[in-house]
């Protein structure tokens, strides 16, 4: 009898560490960005200080409603009226996708969208990294921005108290921060999903 129930713990022990190898960094930080598909959205404010984003210090900052489709996250940004920012974090198998997606008040693509890249492995379960990937570097050397080809994106989750999203590069940093405690009235769905006319 002994020697079963030693057996069965034996199993149930090789089972535990199996699935905690199994869950990386990035799949826990994807498992805590699917809190946000709670139907509310959040409140952000300017934390950086570069000259270059005037326009956004005291500006009405809003992420959400956060949809999670199958393996991807769908983040609405709305800064004042303009509605035309998604963050799409997608889980792959080989860590988390940071793309953005842009479009103009018809719902037709800019030029500049699907820009982002993968997560580096240096990031933990509260925090990924998200360096400029080759066909984004292409799409910003083609539209004169050369500069940005040196971007390293971060999304932050702290869930039920804090999410941060952070652009940065040598010179240059984009920090928002949005309490997570006190939801705020949704924006307008996006330009995408209801287009201006």
């Amino acid at each position: 009898m002994k020697p079963i129930v030693f057996a069965g713990l034996l199993v149930c022990a090789a089972c535990t560490t199996a699935s905690t190898v199994e869950l990386s960094s990035e799949a826990q930080f994807f498992e805590r960005l699917k809190t946000l598909c709670d139907g509310q959205a959040y409140a952000g404010t300017l934390v950086s200080h570069d000259d270059a984003d005037a326009d956004f210090k005291g500006a009405d900052m809003r992420m959400g409603p956060a949809r999670c489709e199958g393996e991807t996250i769908f983040i609405p940004f709305a800064v004042e009226d303009d509605r035309s920012r998604t963050w799409q974090v997608t889980r792959t198998d080989s860590g988390v996708r940071l793309k953005h997606d842009h479009v103009h008040k018809d719902g037709s693509e800019d030029v500049l969208t699907q820009y982002g890249g993968d997560s580096n492995q240096s990031g933990s379960a509260g925090v990924q990294f998200f360096p400029a990937d080759d066909e984004t570097k292409t799409l910003f050397i083609q539209e004169g921005i050369e500069v940005s080809t040196q971007n390293t994106w971060s999304v932050e989750i702290d869930p039920g108290t804090r999410y941060v999203y952070q652009m940065s590069r040598p010179e240059r940093l984009f920090r928002v921060e949005f309490d997570l405690t006190t939801p705020v009235e949704a924006p307008p769905p996006t330009w995408r999903e209801v287009p201006v006319k």
